[in-house]
């Protein structure tokens, strides 16, 4: 996904970056390396650092581009592995170079879309009016709420159902519905990422994907 020049996403240092407008206003050999790259991580282009505030704390991260010593004049040069590209200077001091932007894309804000999720889950919607089942890949620190964001696409009506899974009472006594903190996690709903222990044991995948009940309360997306 996001891996062409009309739809460029990059993504390093734990944000996500969308390139689009950078890349259609901007084309020619400057861009071909992010196009080639679109859809993946490059932290491996750029040094990321968080200097000391004021106040003693970690402040706000730097993001510069790598920078090696090349081996045929002994002076520092930008690491660009898959040829220069937008906003690094040229080796070479050229009469058409181009001054007039003074962030580097890497460093301007504007372009970032979210930040990257340190691990997706599955889980399975059941609608337990209509029966219909939906199966959703999600970050896991999205809370519920913005899970239902996401269902939306599937259910117009997301807002009308109350959110429940089948869990054991703390004391390990019985199994009931549980209704689900929409302002918290799965994790912190205590819906357990079992994933890993399941693949080490060779269990199907299709056994370790929760299943979210969605109890119809009633039409409040209605006006």
């Amino acid at each position: 996904m996001h891996s062409s020049p009309d739809d460029c996403w990059v993504s390093f240092h734990g944000s996500v970056y969308d390139l689009t407008k950078l890349i259609s206003g901007n084309e020619g050999p400057l861009v071909q390396p992010m196009i080639q790259v679109a859809g993946s991580d490059i932290s491996h282009w750029f040094d990321a650092v968080r200097l000391p505030d004021p106040e003693g704390q970690l402040g706000k991260k730097h993001i510069n581009i790598k920078m090696h010593v090349d081996p045929v004049t002994n002076l520092r040069r930008p690491y660009v592995p898959m040829g220069r590209f937008l906003h690094v200077a040229p080796a070479e001091p050229v009469g058409d170079w181009d001054t007039s932007s003074s962030t580097p894309w890497w460093k301007d804000e504007a372009f970032i879309s979210g930040k990257l999720s340190l691990s997706v889950r599955k889980i399975r919607l059941k609608n337990v009016l209509t029966g219909q089942e939906h199966l959703m890949e999600v970050p896991s620190e999205e809370t519920v709420a913005e899970m239902r964001e996401r269902y939306l696409d599937y259910n117009w009506h997301a807002g009308s159902y109350t959110w429940k899974v089948l869990r054991q009472d703390g004391g390990g006594g019985d199994w009931g519905f549980v209704e689900l903190d929409l302002n918290k996690t799965l994790e912190e709903n205590g819906v357990v990422d079992e994933a890993e222990d399941f693949e080490k044991l060779a269990i199907p995948s299709d056994f370790f994907i929760p299943v979210i009940h969605l109890y119809y309360t009633d039409d409040l997306t209605v006006a």
